[in-house]
């Protein structure tokens, strides 16, 4: 049954994990700009971060899917709003950053000095700026828990917590080889490449906007 728990975490964080978003997006950049020794410590960082984060939503999930609607309002605000107005600011900043930098060189240093506190910070701070988990484990965790599928006791919990946080490990290190892999296959240059995750995340934010004005229009 821990197993089977632990398994869960990894697959369903994995999954969530797929689209491209803010973080996996964070962790091709850094791939191709800095290489995989600075991409290994922002995944540490950020996965334990998840760890924490998937452990408390999900002593949340239940009581949350039961009292809170993801649709009701706070303060005459959306939830659901309120998550996607922050995703918005976000893409929009790291979309502005990634294309004021796009001209940078890349810099890929092995040595054992290396400054790795930049992708340490950054993978801790994205774990915790990572408002879209939210809604995502309010429904995932729930569906889990009411199928059974596992117990909400604390150790079955803490299992599948540090399976979500390997889930997260291993997708976002599957982003950062499959974007190497590209740059090499395609001779890709950096620029080319920073252009185009700045032009995705802003085309993420507009998406997020264009929705949000469809549900006020239709309100």
């Amino acid at each position: 049954m821990l197993f089977t728990t632990f398994f869960l975490g990894i697959l369903l964080n994995a999954m969530g994990y797929i689209p491209p978003g803010n973080i996996n997006l964070t962790v091709a950049q850094l791939a191709i700009n800095k290489g995989m020794r600075q991409v290994w410590y922002f995944i540490l960082s950020f996965s334990i971060v998840e760890v924490f984060f998937t452990f408390g939503m999900m002593r949340f999930a239940r009581w949350a899917m039961s009292d809170i609607n993801p649709n009701a309002a706070v303060s005459e605000v959306r939830l659901g709003t309120l998550v996607d107005c922050f995703m918005i600011l976000m893409f929009i900043t790291m979309g502005t950053i990634t294309w004021i930098n796009r001209k940078k060189v890349p810099k890929t240093s092995k040595s054992k000095d290396d400054k790795r506190s930049g992708s340490v910070l950054y993978g801790l701070i994205l774990g915790v700026l990572n408002p879209v988990q939210i809604p995502f484990w309010l429904f995932f965790g729930n569906y889990v828990i009411l199928h059974e599928w596992i117990k909400t006791d604390y150790l079955s919990l803490i299992i599948f917590a540090v399976g979500s946080g390997f889930g997260s490990a291993l997708a976002l290190y599957v982003y950062a080889h499959f974007a190497t892999f590209i740059q090499e296959k395609f001779a890709l240059s950096s620029l080319i490449i920073n252009k185009s995750i700045a032009i995705f995340l802003w085309v993420l934010a507009v998406y997020l906007i264009v929705k949000q004005g469809m549900i006020i229009l239709h309100l």
